[in-house]
């Protein structure tokens, strides 16, 4: 067993999307390749509705699978192939845009206005770019949610853990993503095959991710003179990026810890990447915009 050491941890930077989302970002855009197959994870939440009405509007993609997940509040969707719905708290949404498709997203808070969510981005290899456009909607009753002796809770949206198997099925990627919370200073261990790349979003509570094969001790600083960590604290909105391993540890702090945890077998192939679309070649993205602009885009 090797425990996965940390490459780092940052926080989600503040941005606006859509018609004027405020979100959180924790990585996208620029170089993804240390989170392949993942090109993107977006924080949406806020109890402000002036800072979610506007949605997000009628756009693209092609080239990509979108997730969503809702954790408050509500998002009625909208697409270009006639399919519409809403997603509540618990459910997700995996949408493979394929070879094209235009859809929309629009928030609604709960009865007190609070709105969360997350959004997710993973690559489709060039072999399946051009396949045809799909849904899952996944209620929250149908996601399996495992509990552990000790009080940790594990809801299983996609791949196998501990015994259960998430309802998201056909993913090019093979992911596994996981919504784990572990109770008030609990410690876990969490296996992820060493051939995946993985890395976890703190977005409740905090606690202390090992970062080495070293007992959990004092926290220590990183020094120039290149002082070993022992363990890196994180809080809410953090994200944790692991080097190679086979098994994640994490202990919780005074109020526990909730995260996402992602893993996926990387898809090695050259990115070409404007907003929405993301191809393999810059011709392929150039011909895509071009039909957009065309109105030939949906096929």
């Amino acid at each position: 067993m090797s425990i996965r050491p940390i490459k780092r941890i940052v926080t989600s930077r503040p941005t606006i999307e859509g018609a004027g989302v405020h979100l959180r970002r924790a990585f996208g855009f620029g170089d993804t390749t240390e989170f392949d197959p993942f090109l993107l994870l977006d924080d949406f939440r806020s109890d402000r509705p002036s800072e979610y009405l506007n949605g997000f509007p009628w756009h693209p993609h092609r080239g990509i699978e979108t997730i969503t997940y809702v954790l408050a509040g509500t998002v009625e969707h909208g697409d270009s192939l006639g399919n519409r719905g809403n997603l509540g708290a618990g459910d997700v949404q995996w949408m493979t845009a394929g070879r094209g498709i235009l859809h929309q997203e629009m928030p609604q808070g709960d009865r007190l206005g609070r709105m969360h969510g997350f959004q997710l981005w993973a690559n489709l290899p060039s072999a399946l770019k051009m396949t045809a456009p799909r849904y899952q909607d996944i209620k929250a009753t149908e996601i399996p949610e495992v509990v552990d002796d000790d009080g940790t809770r594990v809801r299983v949206v996609c791949g196998d853990f501990w015994g259960q198997h998430g309802p998201v099925e056909g993913v090019a990627a093979d992911p596994r993503y996981l919504d784990v919370a572990v109770p008030p200073r609990k410690r876990k261990t969490l296996k992820v095959e060493v051939e995946r790349h993985a890395f976890a979003y703190v977005f409740e509570g905090s606690g202390s991710f090992r970062a080495a094969s070293e007992p959990f001790g004092v926290l220590t600083e990183k020094t120039e003179g290149g002082d070993i960590l022992v363990r890196e604290r994180t809080g809410n909105r953090s994200l944790v990026l692991f080097d190679s391993g086979d098994e994640v540890t994490v202990e919780a702090g005074e109020e526990g810890i909730r995260f996402l945890l992602v893993s996926g077998k990387p898809i090695e192939e050259p990115v070409a990447w404007h907003g929405p679309i993301v191809m393999n070649t810059q011709a392929e993205l150039r011909q895509a915009f071009s039909e957009l602009h065309a109105g030939t885009f949906i096929r």
